[in-house]
């Protein structure tokens, strides 16, 4: 992200990230193949190209990647299939994407998931962050909210 950003004194250069999130991505690191689909969404030092976004997303959500599970569930709401959409942002919720959890919601809310569908998501949702909450986790949330790891 370093070359993406131009971060800690790294000159920007959009191609040296790709190659390097390519890399991660090969090496087993989910979210390089994410940060891929994104620069192809977004034209980050490629041209956009919706199908290539997809397929890095697609790859990156294989490998366990929660940011790539919303950001298929983003495309398939985009593309209207609100069934799609539904099933990638239940799966992040799963993973913990309180992102996730509100287009679960506003699904429900526009009729596109059922109550049933939200309150399941909620659910896992809870059963993540109880999964996770930790004395070290509370502390160091209470210091910096950069670390939270919840809803307020």
């Amino acid at each position: 992200m370093n070359y993406r950003d131009a971060d800690d004194d790294f000159p920007q250069d959009y191609a040296k990230a790709l190659e390097l999130f390519v890399r991660a991505g090969e090496l087993g690191h989910a979210a390089g193949y994410n940060d891929v689909g994104y620069a192809y969404e977004n034209g980050r030092g490629v041209e956009i190209d919706e199908k290539k976004a997809k397929y890095y997303y697609e790859l990156a959500a294989m490998g366990g990647d929660v940011d790539a599970r919303y950001n298929l569930g983003a495309v398939e709401e985009n593309a209207g299939n609100m069934n799609g959409a539904l099933k990638h942002y239940m799966i992040a919720a799963v993973g913990g994407d309180d992102i996730s959890l509100k287009k679960i919601q506003k699904l429900y809310t526009n009729g596109h998931a059922t109550k049933d569908d939200y309150a399941k998501a909620l659910r896992a949702y809870q059963a993540y962050l109880a999964e996770i909450k930790s004395t070290q986790r509370d502390k160091a949330a209470a210091f910096d909210d950069g670390y939270k790891y919840h809803q307020s």
